[in-house]
């Protein structure tokens, strides 16, 4: 069993994806092919937001947002301590200092409630992170930010499909930004991310940024990066978006399953919590367990792969130790100790999905 399984979908698409690239290979426009137009103006339409700018990575759309909003060196970005590094890389490479605040225990979530107390004078931007593929409480940050005239800047990298009181994630804050890394929701076949805002003045600097700060060619009219997504990626996205919406409510299927079957075989188990206003597209299906490393030693002899996203939250890495302010989070710190992923695609199957839980009531009794 894969913990992601990409062959099953690659199998399912493999007609739609060949002739994608195929088409690539013989028109050899690998930079700005007319295939990032195209697949961001379907992106476009499928959130609702008026600009979507196609980039380098997930990774690389936070920098080129924070880029745009002319971050400056010592500028204050709040954001969550439980999430991949990538989160609070890019606040600092940008020259900002990344402010953590605690999560939500039950949704791993940033914790609204926590953020206006972390503004000062220096705030810039406030970056929620949809883990696991459910949105943050949007309005209540978004109102915070209006409030404080304060970006912000929605860290989608896991949640693309998910949606928010019927609003599709990405096109809920000042930037929205995604990740196409394979594993995603909506993945390429190598690195990939798109930003969305509905500001035409940002989108303009977004798309200059991605291409060194250029306004035509030749012309750098501002500081940038190396940061467009290739036309080859562009073009495996593409072939997978027919599928997408089956795959999304393939996931929430799966994730209501999951839910289901695990309280009956596993009463105690404590399940991330999903709110009533929103969705999860589950990039990871995780639950919260004790002494996980014997947990995972037991799936892993039956055969059942697992993951932790992420066993350390991020102010006590030694790369951000610096800034971890005088909060110590604990419900980071707790979520961290006790996080575990089950294998979860689109593509997983009834019968697998009964054998983890299986293996998981076994393992955790």
């Amino acid at each position: 069993m894969d913990f992601i399984d990409l062959k099953s979908q690659y199998a399912a698409l493999r007609d739609n994806i060949n002739a994608r690239i195929q088409a690539v290979l013989d028109h050899g426009q690998y930079i700005l092919g007319p295939e990032v137009k195209e697949m961001e103006a379907a992106l476009v339409a499928y959130t609702g937001a008026q600009h979507c700018i196609s980039v380098a990575s997930g990774t690389e759309a936070l920098l080129i947002c924070l880029m745009a909003l002319d971050l400056q060196p010592g500028d204050e970005v709040i954001t969550s301590p439980f999430t991949f590094a990538a989160t609070a890389e890019m606040i600092v490479l940008a020259g900002g200092v990344p402010v953590f605040v605690d999560i939500e225990p039950d949704t791993a979530n940033l914790d609204a409630t926590l953020i206006e107390a972390a503004i000062t004078p220096k705030t810039k931007a406030i970056m929620p992170v949809s883990l696991y593929g459910q949105v943050a409480d949007m309005d209540a940050i978004n109102a915070i930010g209006q409030k404080h005239g304060i970006a912000v800047i929605e860290d989608a990298a896991q949640s693309f499909g998910a949606t928010y009181k019927g609003r599709k994630s990405c096109n809920l804050s000042t930037f929205g930004c995604t990740s196409f890394f394979p594993s995603k929701p909506l993945g390429c076949y190598g690195d990939g991310g798109a930003i969305f805002t509905n500001d035409d003045t940002l989108a303009q600097a977004c798309r200059e940024i991605r291409t060194h700060g250029q306004s035509q060619r030749y012309l750098h009219t501002r500081l940038g990066v190396g940061g467009r997504m290739d036309t080859l990626q562009c073009a495996v996205i593409l072939g997978k978006l027919d599928r997408f919406a089956w795959e999304v409510r393939r996931r929430l299927a799966l994730g209501e399953a999951y839910r289901a079957k695990l309280k009956a075989a596993i009463p105690s188990l404590q399940l991330l919590a999903v709110r009533d206003d929103r969705d999860c597209v589950w990039a990871q299906y995780t639950v919260f367990v004790d002494d996980r490393e014997a947990v995972q030693a037991r799936l892993k002899a039956a055969g059942v792969p697992t993951a932790v996203h992420y066993p350390r939250p991020l102010h006590h890495q030694p790369a951000y130790a610096r800034y971890a302010g005088p909060h110590d989070c604990p419900h980071s710190i707790a979520a961290a100790a006790r996080v575990m992923s089950l294998p979860m695609s689109a593509d997983l199957t009834d019968e697998q999905q009964e054998t983890v839980v299986a293996a998981l009531a076994g393992a955790v009794g």
